[in-house]
């Protein structure tokens, strides 16, 4: 079976996740979306808020599992005996950044990443963009996925 996690913040799951998520479950047998800990992303609602959130955008979707964890990605993959992270890039700087974390990744692990590239559509919609919008009283709903509360 061909595992990959899906890690991130997800803080809102926004409809470039979930359009990623689904693409990887193209590729993949089994989708883990990890919901890590980071201490450059300001905080907003609670992690196992954002699990019920998610698990309910993919409700009846058995390929799919939620779950959080603290510490490095490739370990977390590697308890889940998944071989892939999933990451994906909206433009270029996030190419450079990602790429970084994936040879690091590589060298400390046998775990591959692979990079999915946004629908250009989709590329401008991110987390921190919908956060903005949603504080300063914009609906910002179009940008996430229906099942998620905001």
């Amino acid at each position: 079976m061909r595992k990959a996690v899906f890690p991130g913040s997800f803080n809102p799951f926004t409809i470039g996740h979930k359009d990623i998520a689904d693409r990887a479950l193209k590729i993949f047998d089994h989708l883990i979306i990890g919901i890590g800990y980071n201490i450059h992303k300001s905080s907003g609602d609670t992690i196992s808020d954002r699990i019920k959130e998610i698990k309910a955008v993919f409700d009846g979707e058995e390929r799919i599992s939620v779950e959080a964890y603290e510490g490095l990605t490739v370990d977390f993959a590697r308890r889940h005996g998944a071989g892939f992270i999933i990451r994906g890039l909206r433009e270029v700087k996030d190419f450079e950044y990602e790429r970084n974390l994936a040879d690091t990744n590589a060298a400390i692990s046998d775990i591959e990443t692979v990079f999915l590239t946004a629908r250009p559509e989709l590329g401008f919609v991110s987390s921190s963009m919908v956060r903005e919008l949603l504080s300063n009283g914009y609906d910002a709903s179009r940008f996430i996925p229906n099942k998620v509360n905001r």
